[in-house]
């Protein structure tokens, strides 16, 4: 029974490769790059680029708000950094570095 179904397993293996099988000579289903081309407004409708800021987004993304500050000041020493992710970043701010 086994060599039977194994016997049946080869041969519709051997069966899906001939069907399956293509010409090695047949290059229309593969474009090459040369003929792939795109008009430029559908390629401009996905691409865009980012418009620029004004002043006052400039000046906000220069300068770092005093609690962003203050975060920073707690990330970058490890006790403080570790004990805010135990009981919260301002008990841990308060605990090492006092009040704000």
């Amino acid at each position: 029974m086994r060599s039977l179904l194994a016997l049946l397993i080869v041969t519709l293996a051997l069966a899906a490769l001939c069907c399956c099988e293509k010409d090695p000579k047949d290059h229309s289903e593969s474009p090459s790059a040369a003929s792939i081309k795109i008009k430029k407004e559908v390629a401009n409708a996905f691409v865009k680029r980012q418009k620029r800021s004004s002043l006052y987004e400039r000046y906000t993304e220069s300068y770092k708000t005093p609690m962003e500050q203050m975060r920073e000041r707690c990330e970058n020493y490890a006790p403080c950094d570790y004990l805010s992710n135990q009981i919260g970043f301002s008990m841990a701010y308060y605990h090492f570095f006092g009040r704000y």
